[in-house]
């Protein structure tokens, strides 16, 4: 449209010139083709347009700049037209929205009026007369008008768009928050990044795998009414998922009670990293059961629930698992139903790891060989292993006690206290180990 309306400009003043007798008569040539040009321009391009936009786009206004150009240098360059014409083309310039382009379209233009004054010889011009003067200016101001009305529609039309699509975003944004709770943290980033595809592929990786489930939580849903046995459950869960992900465990699913998590896939620190992440995961959360006792003690929840856990390093097939339109993400192998088996023959509040594991931790945890037993899948008896503790915890100076008996419960992590709380604390143990002095001595 601009191309249109600024050649028609531009033939309306070759025609008033020579209606006025500035130019000559053969100048009709040039408006002729000032109304010819920008359709067959228009027509002709549109294939290419449709293939390579940009591209035909920047060539037809550097070819505009030279025409423009050629058509100032054939009018001998008079001040009056020269101006109100240069303010045109600028328009259009600046209309492309960049700097460098705008700048290569007034060498382009340069260039032809240099072709112009070369091609027709340079006179010094008339005086323009007041009349073509005025056609000009009209049909000059008329184009900027119109590019103006053109350029404001296309801003309303894009700040449109552009909140359209935010809120398209915002909705997607927030369906993907929604679908990420059906997914491991860790698989769903890797799908947004692109760095994974959702098909159907495996692969071989070694992996920790972790299971556990709460001893005798099974005959506590017979005792609970449904809804807070559920919030029981939900609390439990939300908390040792929140312990799980703090360690960079992937969740694989929720049985019931029981959880199934595995380090290494999709990201891993390395094998001995992961194990040790692993391991110190399962200690984190038996000692977050307590706390979770004592809470559900104090809303009336006596039943003594401990936590168990099993343990096992080894390769395992882990992807997408399914059919093309539900696939699952998870992981299949002997070494996953070693650890399943070395949770079952966990007892209460026990961690159980394999050889494999404890061989991956040892200097840094403290384990106890637990005999032996014998798994499907495996020929020989699997060694077991109990952990205790992390070696430093377990000096002179440790950081962790828990002690429970009836009528006493102690649970401190001493490196978690606050420094202003410390002196209260130690009040509070100093009171309590005096009261009960004093009930031993009497």
């Amino acid at each position: 449209m601009a191309r249109i309306l600024g050649y028609g400009v531009a033939a309306v003043t070759v025609l008033m010139g020579i209606l006025q007798g500035y130019f000559e008569d053969q100048a009709i040539v040039v408006a002729v083709v000032s109304i010819l040009y920008p359709h067959a321009v228009y027509v002709l391009s549109r294939p290419f347009r449709q293939k390579r936009a940009y591209s035909t786009r920047q060539f037809l206004i550097h070819f505009d700049a030279v025409l423009c150009g050629v058509f100032l240098g054939y009018i001998q360059l008079p001040i009056e037209l020269t101006v109100l014409f240069l303010i045109m083309i600028n328009t259009s310039f600046i209309i492309v929205g960049s700097i460098t382009a705008w700048a290569f379209c007034i060498i382009s233009l340069i260039s032809g009026a240099a072709a112009g004054i070369l091609l027709f010889g340079h006179q010094p011009a008339a005086p323009v007369p007041p009349e073509l003067f005025l056609t000009a200016a009209f049909g000059v101001g008329l184009h900027l008008g119109i590019s103006a009305f053109n350029s404001n529609r296309q801003a309303r039309d894009l700040i449109r768009l552009k909140q359209k699509f935010q809120g398209q975003v915002e909705r997607f944004q927030a369906l993907s928050h929604q679908v990420s709770k059906y997914v491991a943290p860790q698989v769903w980033e890797s799908i947004f990044s692109g760095r994974r595809q959702a098909k159907l592929e495996t692969q071989r990786k070694k992996l920790v795998i972790f299971f556990s489930d709460i001893v005798g939580f099974s005959s506590l849903s017979e005792q609970m009414e449904a809804e807070a046995f559920t919030d029981l459950l939900n609390q439990y869960l939300t908390d040792m998922s929140r312990i799980a992900l703090k360690y960079g465990g992937t969740i694989d699913k929720f049985i019931g009670d029981g959880m199934m998590i595995f380090f290494g896939d999709p990201k891993s620190k390395g094998t001995k990293r992961d194990a040790l992440a692993c391991v110190s995961m399962a200690i984190e959360m038996r000692r977050h059961m307590l706390k979770l006792r004592k809470q559900w003690a104090e809303h009336g929840m006596t039943a003594p629930l401990q936590i168990r856990m099993g343990i096992n390093t080894g390769y395992c097939t882990v992807g997408n698992f399914g059919t093309e339109s539900r696939m699952d993400y998870t992981i299949i192998g002997k070494e996953v139903n070693l650890a399943s088996r070395l949770e079952s023959e966990a007892d209460a509040g026990e961690i159980l790891v394999s050889h494999e594991t404890y061989a991956l931790i040892k200097d840094k945890i403290i384990c106890r060989q637990r005999g032996s037993a014998m798994v499907k899948g495996f020929r020989d008896p699997v060694p077991l292993y109990q952990v205790i503790d992390y070696r430093r915890d377990l000096g002179s100076n440790p950081s962790f006690m828990n002690h429970e008996s009836e009528g006493f419960s102690l649970y401190l992590e001493s490196d978690k206290i606050r420094e202003e709380e410390r002196e209260k604390v130690a009040d509070a143990l100093e009171k309590a180990a005096n009261k009960i002095r004093g009930k031993v001595n009497n």
